[in-house]
């Protein structure tokens, strides 16, 4: 007895390293992807089976005792007062007190992801847990981000806006945390899983994560930025998948994004020299398809191109005689 062949791509497509659903015995990336990639595309994003668009709620208040960064009530960041990247032994010290405020922070909400929660919800969570420790959501009204953290489910590759969607069990979620304390900015995500997630998604998930790792071994005084991305890119592509493009890591400090800029793929122009002192984020943005993306009509919600899904961890780092400190730990 013959079995037939399907004809169409199933509704869940095999992981770029699985067997093509068409049959051929190949792997998928190197048969069906790309057209089904292509498909998608003309299909629109109405057509897939995506995260959608909740209602999002008001803006929260934060009390006035609070310190506020310069953009809080006209959304636009001043400029800054030094080009210099190299900051002083009071911004470290800051910095430290900071960074391991966010980590807390992260750790704290994210021991909420469940199904059934909305990502609204978390946002309410979040918001309180930094005015707890003193510290102003970095992201309220930030070029008039609506909302006290990002959250990104799935397909959504960052800066997704927490609202009336509730998790379900299989999603994946990204959240991104940075608190303003002590008149500095402490940055750091991670992406976790929500209730049973396939093998693709935690092979996903897994990758990403070692590709964090690599990039921050490859932090070291004297040697250009564009080694960072290298590292990333060359991991994530022997494991069959691609680095977003579109974002970067940045220099942060009393400006939430400074000059500075930290490619995740390898970008040979990249070519500033790491100096003891520059502290910047590296936060990979690591796909299951294509680099490609879009943004959503709402200005902030990067999805990718081809509806496969994204994750991203990050971490705030200080260059040092040696090479990197994890600034953002609990």
């Amino acid at each position: 007895m013959t079995t037939a062949v399907p004809r169409t791509p199933p509704a869940v497509l095999p992981g770029p390293n699985d067997t093509c659903w068409c049959g051929s015995g190949a792997k998928y990336k190197k048969c069906h992807r790309g057209a089904d990639a292509v498909e998608a595309r003309k299909k629109g994003p109405e057509a897939r089976k995506g995260v959608r668009p909740g209602i999002v709620s008001p803006r929260r208040t934060v009390p006035l005792h609070i310190p506020r960064p310069d953009y809080a009530e006209t959304g636009r960041p001043g400029r800054r007062t030094s080009n210099s990247e190299i900051n002083t032994p009071d911004v470290i010290a800051r910095m430290r007190r900071a960074c391991k405020a966010a980590a807390e922070v992260l750790q704290e909400v994210a021991t909420h992801v469940r199904p059934g929660i909305t990502t609204d919800e978390l946002d309410a969570i979040t918001h309180e847990a930094y005015i707890k420790r003193g510290g102003y959501p970095s992201t309220l009204n930030y070029h008039n981000f609506p909302k006290s953290l990002c959250t990104s489910v799935n397909e959504v590759v960052c800066h997704g806006i927490p609202d009336s969607r509730a998790l379900e069990d299989g999603d994946i979620i990204n959240l991104d945390i940075t608190i303003y304390l002590d008149g500095v900015h402490g940055d750091c995500s991670a992406t976790y899983f929500v209730g049973n997630v396939d093998a693709e998604s935690q092979r996903l998930v897994k990758v990403t994560r070692e590709c964090l790792d690599i990039g921050i071994a490859a932090v070291k005084p004297g040697r250009p930025i564009s080694d960072i991305g290298r590292a990333i890119e060359d991991h994530a592509t022997k494991n069959g998948m691609s680095v977003v493009r579109a974002y970067c890591g940045h220099g942060i400090g009393e400006t939430f994004h400074t000059s500075l800029q930290i490619p995740h793929y390898y970008e040979p122009e990249s070519n500033t020299i790491m100096q003891p002192g520059m502290i910047f984020t590296v936060e990979p943005m690591i796909n299951l398809g294509g680099w490609g993306s879009r943004t959503w009509d709402d200005g902030w919600t990067a999805v990718t191109a081809d509806g496969a899904r994204s994750a991203q961890f990050e971490h705030t780092l200080l260059v040092t005689d040696k090479g990197a400190e994890i600034l953002t730990v609990p």
